[in-house]
């Protein structure tokens, strides 16, 4: 089969202009804390659906765990080298990736930072994120209320020591609570006296369930347990259920995602802040091509929205059920 000359030079136009295209399309790195935790999933997912649709091209990173400083600022280097003009980032260490942000900002490149920020958090051009002071906040009140004025004996599972979302999700669940607790703005974590067991996750399910049973070796009588996410929480009820007290024991926790949701529905855990990961993807990519294509760079903080979801309503505080919560679900 001969193909006319006329058609040859369109096909090789047309891949002429692909090519060009993919040369001129915006490239936006993602640097998450891990790529295990669903929630940094889901944040990948919506940044990559959002980089097709916008004709950007991502490139994306994460450490092995929360707390991998090491890895984002080896991630920041590669990205800078192959072109990214803007980078999206869940700072792992508040503050031991500021010096790798600031160069990477004496070269031209835009840095936001999703759902976490550093600290201070005007290192960064923008912050997209939750409001997680509020979050901590209305899992307290839920608490608070579902407890029925029964003496609360609390285990806090925690991130670990100085992290900004960890800190501010466990001073908001404090002062939610009506207890003595720090202000949004302090990263020590508030230990009042009914706080009798504090332990560090890392947001992980199985480091959340040893941390709950070392717990209760310390406590057997822990009647209220604050986790800063849910696969924690799913630790610590595995932990709760070995130990018989499961039934005896209330958990609240912050995320919202898909599998926490169902986890609320099936009585594990009582009530969950939910945030919105895509949104703040997708925000983040948005971001990066306007930068690409005007200059303007992003500033100051986007809150993303947060939502209670409980799996039974208490009076005086507002909340979603779980099929609610399901169909929002990290904004899907």
């Amino acid at each position: 089969m001969r193909f006319a000359p006329a058609a040859i030079a369109l096909a090789a136009c047309s891949l002429l202009a692909a090519a060009a295209h993919a040369q001129n399309a915006p490239v936006i790195g993602l640097i998450t804390k891990t790529d295990t935790n669903p929630f940094f999933v889901k944040m990948k997912e919506g940044a990559e659906a959002a980089a097709k649709a916008k004709g950007a091209t991502l490139m994306s990173a994460a450490g092995k765990k929360d707390g991998d400083n090491a890895a984002q600022v080896a991630a920041i280097e590669n990205m800078v080298a192959k072109g990214a003009k803007t980078i999206l980032i869940t700072p792992s260490d508040a503050k031991a990736i500021i010096p790798s942000i600031k160069k990477a900002q004496d070269k031209g490149v835009q840095v936001i930072a999703l759902d976490s920020p550093t600290d201070p958090a005007s290192a960064v051009d923008a912050l997209f994120a939750t409001n997680n002071y509020k979050a901590g906040e209305l899992i307290g009140q839920y608490a608070k209320a579902a407890m029925g004025g029964k003496p609360a004996k609390i285990a806090t599972l925690d991130l670990f020591p100085g992290h900004p979302v960890g800190a501010q999700r466990h001073n908001g669940f404090l002062a939610g609570y009506g207890l003595a607790s720090n202000d949004a703005k302090n990263n020590e974590l508030a230990k009042p006296a009914e706080v009798v067991c504090m332990a560090d996750t890392h947001g992980n399910q199985a480091e959340g369930q040893t941390a709950m049973e070392n717990c209760l070796q310390k406590n057997p009588d822990i009647n209220l347990v604050y986790t800063i996410n849910e696969p924690a929480a799913a630790g610590a009820y595995n932990a709760l259920k070995k130990a018989g007290k499961d039934k005896n024991v209330v958990i609240v926790s912050v995320d919202g995602g898909c599998q926490g949701v169902r986890d609320v529905a099936a009585g594990k855990i009582a009530a969950t802040s939910q945030q919105y990961p895509l949104k703040m993807a997708a925000m983040g990519v948005e971001a990066g091509i306007e930068y690409a294509k005007t200059g303007k760079k992003a500033s100051g903080y986007v809150d993303t929205g947060v939502e209670l979801i409980a799996a039974k309503p208490v009076a005086g505080v507002t909340s979603k059920d779980a099929a609610t919560g399901t169909q929002l679900c990290w904004g899907k």
